[in-house]
């Protein structure tokens, strides 16, 4: 066993630097990078497990000289190029960060160079290519760690234990999304053949998300419809609907070009429904039936004709509260790479799985493609 493992940044962009910084301990990628970070109210906690002396920075490389300047004035290491990252013998792990269509080139040669790998989203851009590299990975007996960060997110923690806790009942229906307005992010993520669009750049966090929330239940059919508002290139958003065999039926969605939004998560079951809005308010809502007959219901007037049926129920027939707090570590996945890495630790982010939700955003397409719902069993 090692300790301190070591690893290297190829990629030193947004999601690189980000990686410095969490592996570092700096703490300042977000003011660093000219970001916007929401206060979000949680009741719950969101801890920082230290990485002092499991993992800890090489260096980096990356093509832009802005880049490899910034590096250099925060006192990291830069290396000439790849091949001089690969042929340091102190780099156990490489973090690929880099754009979606060089993944498995410098991930193969990474791993034929005797280095563990640790890949932003999407890892591949198909499920054959994912598959290539699985090979790879069994016959060099390195780790290869597909990055699904969003499965750490605080919301969809929140989410999961809700349904798993069965807090509302059996759930029988589930939205989840991302809004925005400002159409796709400039650079590389226009062009189709690097793996630009929504369905690469947020799609594969849902959809991950989505099936890691529902392992255990099948999957039957996907219909999905991508969008062009913007671009006509690559999707700028699209609309899925899934739905799963003796289980809830999924909508998911991802936009960029709405200037008012959706609640990120809408979720009803037999007893209740909850509500999580934006990310400023992580925590969000739950009302949960006390009694099924409500005594008190009154009609209200809708539009130009009375319903009982569609008023709101009376407070004596709902409790409204938070949803109940959870505890999210930021660093799990890194530690889990290092466990796996020296004591053969189950991986939480499987290669296996990436393989599956490749294979359900290529549903996704040939749905969109053709205008119809698809079967789905893989």
């Amino acid at each position: 066993m090692k300790l301190p493992l070591k690893i290297a940044v190829v990629g030193c962009g947004g999601m690189g630097t980000g990686h410095v910084c969490a592996i570092t301990g700096m703490g300042a990628y977000a003011e660093d990078a000219g970001i916007t970070v929401y206060n979000a109210y949680m009741a719950g906690q969101v801890v920082t497990e230290p990485l002092d002396g499991k993992l800890e920075l090489a260096g980096i490389y990356d093509i832009d000289p802005a880049r490899m300047e910034w590096a250099a004035s925060h006192g990291f290491h830069c290396y000439k190029d790849y091949d001089d990252m690969l042929a340091d013998p102190d780099v156990d792990i490489i973090l690929i960060a880099l754009p979606n269509d060089l993944h498995k080139g410098h991930a193969i040669k990474a791993m034929r160079a005797g280095k563990h790998v640790l890949c932003e989203k999407p890892a591949m851009l198909s499920s054959q290519d994912m598959l290539d590299v699985i090979e790879v990975a069994k016959e060099t007996g390195m780790v290869f760690y597909p990055r699904q960060n969003r499965r750490w997110d605080y919301d969809f923690v929140t989410i999961k234990e809700i349904f798993e806790k069965k807090l509302i009942g059996e759930v029988f229906d589930i939205e989840s999304r991302v809004h925005g307005s400002n159409g796709i992010p400039g650079d590389w993520r226009h062009e189709k053949a690097r793996g630009g669009g929504m369905m690469y750049d947020w799609g594969i966090h849902l959809l991950d998300r989505m099936l890691y929330m529902m392992e255990g239940y099948k999957l039957k059919t996907v219909f999905c419809r991508t969008r062009y508002a913007t671009h006509d290139e690559c999707d700028d958003g699209f609309t899925g609907i899934f739905v799963f065999e003796n289980g809830p039926e999924w909508h998911v969605e991802v936009s960029t070009w709405n200037f008012e939004k959706l609640p990120l998560w809408y979720m009803c079951g037999e007893k209740g429904t909850v509500t999580i809005k934006d990310w400023s308010d992580m925590q969000g809502s739950m009302s949960v039936l006390t009694k099924f007959e409500d005594e008190n219901l009154k009609p209200i007037l809708a539009g130009e004709g009375l319903t009982k049926t569609m008023a709101d129920r009376s407070t004596d027939s709902v409790t409204t509260t938070a949803c109940p707090p959870v505890t999210v570590n930021r660093n799990e996945l890194y530690l889990n790479l290092v466990d796996a890495i020296n004591n053969g630790a189950e991986l939480i982010c499987k290669p296996e799985q990436t393989v599956r939700v490749l294979r359900l955003m290529e549903a996704c397409f040939e749905s969109s493609e053709k205008g119809i719902a698809v079967e789905f069993d893989k």
